[in-house]
């Protein structure tokens, strides 16, 4: 039996040329991605208080499930306390997946 030639699209081929640029595209990408000010605040916080990083991240988390004006009444907060916690919450996140 002959075997068949594979065929390739020129779909195919460009999906193929996107995989193999994917490193250097990913690498630029997560760098620019470093020059904003809530990967800033989110190493801040980390380098600052790396002993309150997972404490931050499961209020936020509450934060969010909530929303912002039902967990600062249940707890008693302002909405601008609770709102710094959800973005500090998200910075830490946000720079915890770009260092991975």
């Amino acid at each position: 039996m002959a075997s068949k030639k594979q065929v390739r699209t020129p779909a195919a081929r460009s999906r193929t040329k996107a995989k193999a640029d994917y490193g250097v595209d990913y690498a630029s990408f997560a760098e620019s991605m470093m020059d904003t000010s809530l990967y800033g605040v989110g190493a801040y916080f980390c380098d600052q208080h790396p002993d309150l990083v997972e404490s931050v991240i499961r209020e936020s988390d509450l934060i969010e499930q909530l929303g912002l004006q039902a967990y600062a009444a249940a707890n008693k907060l302002s909405f601008e306390e609770c709102l710094q916690t959800l973005i500090t919450g998200l910075a830490v996140r946000y720079y915890n997946a770009i260092v991975g």
